[in-house]
């Protein structure tokens, strides 16, 4: 019997954040809807920023299926420092022969390597108000209810 090696899933429906608020709206309306979350970190947002939010998310929402994926571009050396650190999924937008290596090593710490952005669901544009986590909850809910990007 020859061992096969377990591919994650791809991150599904991901939803841009910038800000703990932000994570927690969209916890709230996944959960809501009954489905996973994947929390995507901007490119300046880093690694243990992003670890922090999820670990944040999970005490606040423990029964929800919850991931990060990180943008780090270009930048190999982050990318690399996040595998380490733990962060579950990476998209990397380098050269092809530094994503072949970063996938590699994401393969082997059990995690995923995006070369291409995925749809996701930016909450940058919906500004301040008293309202603002209601809409984002409304938006996230409506978001991860579609079947495509």
């Amino acid at each position: 019997m020859t061992a096969s090696l377990s591919v994650p899933p791809v991150p599904a429906r991901p939803i841009l954040i910038r800000s703990l608020g932000d994570a927690l709206a969209a916890a709230r309306a996944a959960e809501s809807a009954g489905t996973g979350l994947t929390l995507m970190a901007p490119p300046a947002g880093g690694a243990l920023w992003l670890l922090g939010v999820l670990e944040r998310v999970r005490k606040s929402h423990p029964g929800l299926a919850s991931t990060g994926l990180l943008d780090c571009g270009d930048r190999a050396g982050e990318a690399q420092g996040a595998l380490a650190a733990g962060v579950p999924a990476l998209l990397f937008t380098g050269h092809p022969q530094a994503a072949d290596r970063l996938a590699a090593i994401a393969a082997a710490r059990g995690a995923v390597l995006l070369t291409r952005c995925p749809p996701l669901l930016d909450l940058a544009a919906e500004g301040r108000g008293s309202d603002r986590a209601e809409r984002l909850e409304a938006l996230c809910r409506d978001w991860l209810a579609r079947a495509e990007g």
